[in-house]
């Protein structure tokens, strides 16, 4: 029995804008974490085909083993999204559906012992992928003070980044900074009081923010939903769930711009860009969880899915 710790966001939703109109067709998962949504289309269309990407090879692991009796239908691929968009394999076929659920799994706050929550003790670290050169210590220790607060105000929407970032250089001169809870001790220091219970954690923002940062999450995305767009098959479709507003604005923008029939500046007297439109908007508005979600899964509440139709190639 493979133990999972992570709940899958709007499933129902999911299946029903991206559930396959043709035997055979190819679903890309390209965050497959520990493979609930793998599972949630495998279970339900028998001759669907998954590729199940992930950057962690340690919560692969646990994907493959979840999904091993689906046999020969799934292939993993132990990559980031945006590179395996970049230099998509010669031997797969384009897809037909893609789907990125861009939030943090639970396993990662809860078992990966890499520093993600500030509820626990652990080496300050924050690596999705092992190979990554920066981890969160490294910048907490060495970033000057600036860029520290830029990094907690840019990733982190946080309006006391630069108390904090002044907190962290402070504590720094007398000694590094290397686990979770030395860092959200500072933070908490940093804050004012009346912040300090308020509805999240006064380390939330700041935790989001190195994590983004050390992983180049925004940058990631940004390429990969080009490039996801680019492979995917014309009357595909591709679903985005984010978490937070920077991942949303990022889709929303992508998503809209795809979607115009002309690309020309708003000074332009006169179309010259011959542009056509590249997908159709099937959700105006993000689609969020039902109330009786919300109440089984808490973190659930921050999650929007925006998904488009590919209409015209790139």
């Amino acid at each position: 029995m493979v133990e999972v710790v992570h709940y899958s966001v709007m499933k129902n939703e999911v299946v029903s804008f991206l559930k396959p109109d043709k035997p055979g067709q190819i679903l890309v998962d390209a965050t497959t974490g520990e493979g609930g949504h793998s599972e949630w289309f495998l279970r339900r269309y028998p001759d669907i085909n998954v590729v199940c990407l992930d950057a962690d090879e340690a919560i692969m692991e646990i994907a493959k083993k979840r999904l091993e009796c689906f046999g020969s239908q799934v292939r993993f691929y132990n990559k980031w999204f945006n590179a395996f968009f970049r230099d998509y394999p010669s031997d797969l076929e384009r897809p037909d559906r893609i789907l990125f659920d861009l939030g943090i799994s639970t396993f990662h706050y809860e078992k990966a012992e890499r520093g993600f929550s500030f509820r626990k003790d652990e080496d300050l670290d924050m690596r999705l992928e092992k190979h990554l050169e920066i981890s969160a210590a490294d910048i907490v220790n060495n970033y000057p003070q600036k860029e520290l607060a830029d990094i907690i105000y840019e990733y982190g929407e946080e309006r006391y980044s630069r108390r904090i970032a002044e907190a962290v250089v402070r504590y720094r001169k007398n000694s590094r900074i290397r686990t979770t809870g030395e860092f959200a001790e500072i933070i908490w220091n940093a804050v004012p009081v009346s912040y300090r219970h308020g509805r999240i954690h006064p380390s939330t923002r700041t935790f989001q923010a190195l994590r983004i940062a050390v992983n180049g999450e925004l940058a990631r995305l940004k390429e990969a939903l080009e490039g996801a767009l680019s492979v995917l098959n014309v009357g595909g479709r591709m679903g985005v769930i984010s978490f937070h507003s920077l991942e949303d604005r990022i889709v929303k923008h992508f998503f809209r711009d795809m979607a115009k029939d002309c690309i020309c500046p708003p000074e332009t007297p006169i179309c010259n860009c011959r542009g056509v439109k590249i997908v159709e908007l099937i959700t105006k508005k993000p689609v969020v969880p039902e109330a009786e979600e919300i109440n089984d899964n808490l973190p659930s509440r921050s999650s929007k899915l925006r998904v488009i139709e590919k209409v015209n190639e790139l």
